[in-house]
């Protein structure tokens, strides 16, 4: 007899169909084998499913079994298979009937007790199995998280003992209720940075955009605590965004109690962090931080102290919203549709153009620290801004009238706009906002006027601007005039766009 349960695999986001075959022929001596391209974890699951059926008063009959995992050459990694494992044996062993199991995708980690412990993955297992008709069995820990995918017959038990109980009809496996969502947590507020009047302005057209920002300024300075303040800005998460951005969380393990949040991703990784930790890598292909902060905002704080190969992988992501991890025997792609912000002092000491701080080298020492950042990079941020030290005068002031909650309010407004101009873009993917836009879509909604092209044009030729320059000013502007909620892009939007470009070095 050969049983056959459904459990699945993950590349990036996607999930895979397994089918786990267990066949038991030839008496003699009691042998357990795995294959179908099974990982170190897999092959530890003979131990583990064995250890559990003996607490269950279960042992292995004296037969060949052959547990194989299809198809054959897709890589399988992780400890969800130790349950459907176990739940094949016991359908080639008749504890379970095999008509009961058959519609159900099963995943789960198996202690040596019997007890079902929770494994990362299940949200996506549980959107695959509803997209295709199918229920879930998972751990009872995973079972608040595998209830946002919709209406799936969802069996969550917290051991094999009360899976076997179910199927046998001595007890009743009640349907999980989705977990409480975090709406989120007031953040700090922007009412807190004392002066910086244009670098507040520039972080409010950043998060009205989705737009690339890069500040630059002396230590001290409150850049730091402006990036900090980007994600109360920025509207929540809808719906379809928010189980986007939770599956991602769900595959790296994240979900905590699967308790998923409409609050947008805020990933600020040390400068030491390596390429793969970056954009994703590892023996397992892991999502890196770029994807973990897909939809939300990745902070790089003293943006030059990152090695140079990190931060020229973030160009393509950049650009395509995605990223694909290539290995010889397998290739990955996670989405990373986010917005860059980062910071950085102008030089190594921090103070160039005050003479009473600045270093010998200066301004030597300006060109060689900024140069650690390539133009292809600095060419892909939309806003460049100076936060100037902040004078003393200012840190006496009162606190701003304006904080977070009502520039928020502005920035969910031409939100609003955009998701109601790009709802029908017609791309063939989806634009969400201004930042997205390319292409015959971004001429369509963002030509200037008259005033606002021979501005632009003259800046092309003056600024040396390229094509992804040009494009960049368009995608700002626009944004700048959905702020003052007109319709056509005017010369003064152009203009102010024009002045975030990439800053000189100051002397």
């Amino acid at each position: 007899m050969v049983a056959r349960i459904t459990t699945v695999a993950f590349q990036g986001i996607d999930v895979l169909d397994v089918d786990v075959q267990v066949s038991m022929a030839g008496a003699g001596a009691s042998y357990f084998n795995i294959v179908g391209l099974p990982d170190k974890a897999v092959g530890e699951s003979r131990e583990r499913v064995r250890s559990a059926l003996g607490a269950l008063g279960l042992g292995l009959p004296p037969e060949r079994i052959t547990v194989n995992l299809a198809p054959a050459d897709l890589l399988k990694e992780g400890s969800h298979f130790d349950l459907p494992i176990a739940l094949g044996l016991l359908v080639a062993m008749r504890v379970l009937p095999a008509d009961e199991i058959d519609g159900y995708t099963a995943l789960g980690e198996l202690g040596l007790d019997a007890t079902i412990a929770p494994v990362a993955g299940v949200l996506p297992a549980a959107v695959a199995a509803n997209a295709r008709g199918r229920g879930l069995i998972c751990p009872a820990a995973c079972g608040g998280e595998a209830a946002w995918a919709g209406d799936v017959d969802i069996l969550a038990a917290p051991s094999l003992l009360a899976l076997i109980n179910h199927f046998k009809g001595f007890q009743v496996l009640q349907p999980p209720k989705p977990a409480p969502l975090i709406d989120g947590v007031a953040g700090p507020d922007l009412r807190d940075i004392k002066g910086q009047e244009s670098a507040k302005r520039a972080l409010e057209v950043a998060a009205a955009g989705g737009h690339n920002l890069l500040m630059m300024g002396p230590p001290g300075s409150g850049k730091s605590m402006l990036a900090a303040r980007l994600p109360g800005l920025l509207p929540p998460l809808d719906a379809r965004e928010t189980l986007e951005v939770s599956m991602v969380a769900s595959i790296a393990g994240m979900l905590r109690e699967g308790r998923i949040t409409r609050r947008r991703p805020f990933r600020d990784p040390h400068h030491n962090a390596s390429q793969p930790a970056m954009v994703g890598g590892g023996t397992k292909a892991r999502p890196g931080e770029i994807t973990l902060a897909h939809l939300g905002v990745l902070f790089l704080d003293e943006l030059p102290e990152f090695s140079g190969a990190v931060l020229e992988s973030l160009r393509q992501p950049m650009e395509t919203g995605s990223v694909t991890i290539a290995r010889a025997n397998t290739h990955v792609t996670y989405p990373a549709r986010v917005q860059l912000v980062a910071a950085m002092n102008p030089c190594r000491c921090g103070h160039l153009g005050d003479a009473g701080l600045a270093c010998s080298r200066a301004p030597h020492c300006a060109s060689t620290y900024q140069s650690r950042i390539s133009g292809p990079l600095f060419d892909r941020i939309d806003l460049h801004i100076e936060v100037p030290a902040v004078a003393a005068s200012d840190l006496s002031l009162p606190p701003a009238a304006e904080g977070s909650a009502e520039v928020a309010a502005r920035v969910a407004r031409a939100r609003a706009v955009q998701t109601e101009r790009y709802r029908n873009a017609g791309t063939g993917k989806p634009v969400r906002t201004n930042a997205e836009a390319d292409g015959e879509l971004l001429m369509a909604v963002a030509a200037p006027d008259a005033g606002g092209a021979a501005l632009l044009s003259d800046a092309v030729d003056a600024m040396k601007l390229s094509a992804r320059a040009y494009h960049r000013v368009l995608r700002v502007a626009r944004t700048l005039a959905d702020l003052e909620g007109v319709d056509a892009v005017r010369r003064v939007h152009i203009a102010e766009a024009l002045s975030y470009r990439r800053l000189a070095i100051r002397a």
